[in-house]
């Protein structure tokens, strides 16, 4: 069994070749889905993160084990985050 950072980086490579294959062809089988991966392998792909959720749970006990991806989600992009005053009353 590979240890947790072990299985941390195989989904982090995994999820990065399929968030770069989601975004570059919109007929691939994970574009606009949510997956799931358990032990660097792809056990579900689903239309809500829900679903994902839902079969990961079931999959594996260890919330540290379980790792999902929005695969057509814009990872590389910057966003301007607005604080308002009104928030921190």
């Amino acid at each position: 069994m590979n240890t947790l950072e072990e299985e941390q980086e195989k989904a982090r490579i995994l999820s990065r070749q399929i968030n770069h294959e989601a975004r570059g062809n919109p007929h691939s089988p994970y574009a606009g889905k949510f997956v799931g991966i358990l032990h660097g392998q792809v056990v579900v792909v689903a239309d809500t993160l829900d679903e994902v959720a839902e079969v990961l749970e079931r999959l594996e006990v260890d919330p540290r084990r379980r790792y999902f991806v929005d695969a057509s989600a814009d990872y590389d992009s910057k966003h301007d985050i607005w604080w308002s005053r009104a928030c921190q009353e």
